[in-house]
């Protein structure tokens, strides 16, 4: 698998790129070193430019940036709790297929979970510069219409009718998971700026 050609035609021909997924054998370790290690890169890599090099403006504060170590790790945090919650987002994928009428398949909900990523992993790159943030949001928009493609690919083997359901329950479970890494960065962060009293 060729990682540029898949990103790309992930975002730009999703549908006919999960047929192509839909027929391949990859295990789900490699779907993450080989893919998802790679591109969730992108905006833990951004934001660390983005909070600790460039800042960001504050109306009646003047320029805000988070001090270097503060800045990596926080970079460091994201990256590993994003792959912790595209693994878990994945395992629910799964966990959720009977109730779907769908066929239980680890692999396959590994990749509707990493590949459906793509868009906000790529996104990402509008962390450099933070006032353009919202643009890694709506590439996150993005990202929930590809999950819809590959369930309706049906890389599940999800009966058509229950098709959006499934689409539905799982990007809910998307938004939890994604609030709760948000919850965790924040408090890390809030408790950090109380402590050295920033």
């Amino acid at each position: 698998m060729d990682l540029v050609s898949r990103a790309q035609n992930i975002l730009m021909k999703p549908k006919d790129e999960w047929v192509k997924i839909k027929a391949e054998s990859t295990p789900i370790p490699q779907l993450f070193t080989s893919y998802a290690a790679i591109l969730a890169l992108i905006p833990a890599v951004a934001q660390f430019i983005g909070y600790g090099l460039i800042g960001q403006r504050i109306p009646f504060i003047g320029l805000v940036r988070l001090g270097l170590g503060s800045s990596l790790f926080r970079a460091i945090l994201f990256y590993v709790l994003g792959l912790v919650s595209v693994y878990a987002f994945g395992f629910v994928i799964n966990l959720l297929a009977p109730s779907f009428g769908s066929k239980p398949n680890p692999e396959n909900a590994m990749k509707l979970a990493i590949y459906s990523m793509t868009a906000v992993w790529v996104g990402g790159i509008f962390y450099i510069f933070l006032p353009l943030s919202i643009l890694a949001m709506l590439a996150g928009i993005y990202s929930l219409y590809i999950l819809y493609l590959g369930f309706d690919s049906p890389l599940m083997e999800t009966p058509k009718d229950k098709v959006i359901g499934y689409c539905v329950v799982s990007i809910v479970v998307y938004v939890v998971l994604y609030a709760i890494v948000s919850v965790i960065i924040g408090a890390i962060f809030a408790v950090g700026a109380v402590t050295t009293g920033l």
